[in-house]
């Protein structure tokens, strides 16, 4: 009897959540559990860096996938994989070697997920027609993406609300900054005599509302400060001393070919700009805190400190992690607060010190995210459609493994117009790519630098949330006109939405507006723009793809995705310290006849995500 025809929206979005958090824990969730557990930053970078690579090389062994089993069994399996990952991080936090033994498994998930990732994508493939491929892009993008916010939403709100659940009375911190305030906070409160008191221990602050100015204060007088500050929280244990990075000096490639080609750009093709080094930046506000009474022996109380809500214009400079015990209990630790140098009206925000066990927080997170993967394992079990064309090779030795291995490399790169498709892959998102990297520090940077001089807030809500709504949008938009009219007919429109909108940067780059409103709508094109125009892009490698190893072929499609993202990525920022911010958005923009030029060679059916097309 034939298996019912599933709808889509059975299981794309549950299959691009389940792609997305695993991606998410590793590459985020991972940082943040590492720093309320107390590592070091330069270890925490080392490390959990490692964790990506196996999504780099997944092209690897994708063929694999390919050969052994069906697509539908290597979700299941590894989607039961991943929430054992996530079981044994959380049985791993509680233990003395948490850092050695959670690193483990999280190296075990990244590979889960990697391999996850190669069969998902072939099934997307092999579960729809290249209509239905088109008109769902939009969607697999959206899910990835809300998968990315919820691991960076809502299961660090969790982890945060078991630590204030499990732990003394959380500490919160009030900050009003304004332009009223002209009294000095540049200074180290004094606190004396601090004495033990009855009821249950708790913190104390000197202060229950920070009132800081919005004036600036001198960069070696906050140096002076700082230095102060950390020296006494070391001196009394509250925090561990960073280890400090030698300095390196230049190696032979920046000596001879880095530091002069970029001097000869800089004198013939950069902009003109004189600037002088402030002296000036935001000012800073110190808190003082310690414990009410002394804390058993042998036990440690952490207070982690983040923001609650308010203005991430006004940051934590210092003092993030502070360890509390019966030797510093009734001495001051200090907290530094700083507001971004540009803001200059009044705002606010409000920190929260939390002390619960972080050990217990962390492991019911990721024993929620494990229960979570097994029940998606359950899920897809019964909600993934069975396609005809997902069947595993027969007869499979070892000898016929190796030789579908090379088969399957060999016939990649003998498909029609390989070379011009590689060469696209590569391109397509040249210009994107360098813009991409200096968004952020274009809208943050100050005028006299070319920047927008925005506040660390403004970004959030400019970049963060409009350009966010622009992209998603862009992308469904893009998917749902691509299942009209076919990859052919959109190529063009999506290509040249993604290169023109780049121009809004330039017009914002000349005209350096204070118009907040100008602002996020250009930013809301530019990214509309590139999600409608990356439409096309994920459209080509899927078509490209087509063939007897699609899941591999996809596979290799996105290594040389990958590849044309990074590089640009990696001399964008040096190549804008050249040119300035002006001519470096006029650069990216003359950067578009490649990606033209590319779209221009490609030969591509016509019928190809149409809707008359009904091959299953």
């Amino acid at each position: 009897m034939k298996e019912k025809k599933k709808s889509p929206w059975a299981w794309i979005p549950s299959l691009y959540l389940a792609e997305g958090l695993p991606n998410v824990a590793v590459v985020t969730i991972s940082v943040i559990m590492y720093k309320r557990m107390g590592i070091s930053n330069a270890d925490i970078t080392l490390y959990t860096s490692w964790l990506y690579l196996p999504w780099v090389l997944k092209f690897l062994w994708s063929p694999f996938v390919d050969l052994l089993k069906t697509k539908r069994w290597w979700i299941i399996t590894m989607q039961l994989l991943i929430g054992a990952g996530f079981a044994g991080i959380a049985f791993s936090i509680p233990v003395p070697f948490f850092f050695q033994a959670t690193l483990a498994f999280f190296a075990l998930l990244s590979f889960s997920s990697a391999t996850h990732d190669i069969a998902a994508d072939g099934f997307y493939m092999l579960g729809l027609n290249s209509n239905d491929q088109a008109k769902y892009v939009g969607i697999r993008s959206t899910f990835f993406r809300i998968a990315i916010i919820m691991g960076q939403g809502v299961l660090i709100i969790l982890a945060g609300f078991l630590e204030s659940t499990s732990g003394c009375e959380p500490v919160t911190v009030n900050i009003d900054a304004s332009p009223q305030y002209s009294q000095s906070t540049l200074f180290v409160p004094k606190v004396q005599n601090i004495t033990e008191q009855d009821g249950d221990i708790h913190f104390i602050t000197d202060k229950n509302i920070i009132q800081i100015g919005t004036h600036k204060v001198n960069k070696d007088s906050l140096t002076v400060i700082l230095t102060k500050v950390s020296e006494s929280n070391i001196k009394n244990g509250f925090i561990l001393k960073e280890k400090e990075d030698k300095k390196k000096e230049d190696g032979w490639w920046k000596k001879n070919i880095s530091n002069p080609f970029g001097n000869w750009i800089k004198n013939n093709f950069g902009e003109k700009r004189y600037v002088t080094e402030a002296d000036h930046t935001g000012n800073i506000a110190i808190q003082a805190i310690w414990l009410s009474k002394k804390p058993e022996e042998g036990k440690e109380m952490i207070l982690n400190t983040t923001m609650n809500r308010g203005d991430n214009s006004i940051s934590l400079l210092h003092g993030e992690r502070l360890s509390f015990n019966q030797n510093n209990w009734n001495k001051p630790a200090y907290l530094i607060f700083q507001i971004d140098p540009k803001l200059t009206t009044a705002s606010s925000a409000e920190y929260k010190g939390l002390s619960g066990n972080i050990p217990f927080a962390w492991s019911v997170t990721f024993f929620v995210l494990a229960g979570l993967f097994i029940f998606f394992s359950f899920y897809h079990r019964v909600a993934l459609p069975k396609p005809d064309s997902d069947i595993p090779h027969a007869h499979i030795t070892a000898k016929s493994i190796l030789q579908e291995f090379g088969t399957t490399i060999v016939t990649f790169f003998k498909k029609p117009q390989i070379g011009i498709a590689i060469f696209f892959m590569l391109t397509y998102r040249f210009s994107e790519a360098q813009l991409l990297k200096l968004i952020n520090p274009f809208l943050l940077d100050s005028k006299d630098v070319g920047g927008l001089g925005l506040t660390t807030g403004e970004v959030g809500l400019v970049y963060g949330t409009i350009g966010i709504i622009g992209l998603t949008l862009g992308g469904i938009i893009g998917g749902f006109v691509a299942a009209k009219g076919g990859l052919k007919k959109w190529l063009w429109p999506m290509t040249l939405s993604m290169l023109l909108t780049i121009a809004t940067f330039l017009y914002l780059s000349f005209s350096q507006t204070d118009n907040l409103l100008i602002i996020n709508i250009c930013v809301f094109i530019e990214q509309f723009g590139y999600g409608f125009g990356f439409t096309a892009y994920m459209l080509y490698l899927m078509y490209f793809s087509e063939g007897e190893h699609k899941t591999s072929h996809y596979a290799f499609c996105t290594a040389f995705m990958a590849l044309g993202l990074m590089i640009p990525g990696m001399f964008a920022g040096w190549l804008q310290e050249q040119l300035g911010y002006n001519h470096f958005f006029i650069w990216v923009m003359i950067c578009s006849i490649i990606p033209i030029i590319a779209v221009s060679l490609l030969k591509i059916n016509p019928n190809y995500g149409k809707a008359t097309d009904k091959e299953s």
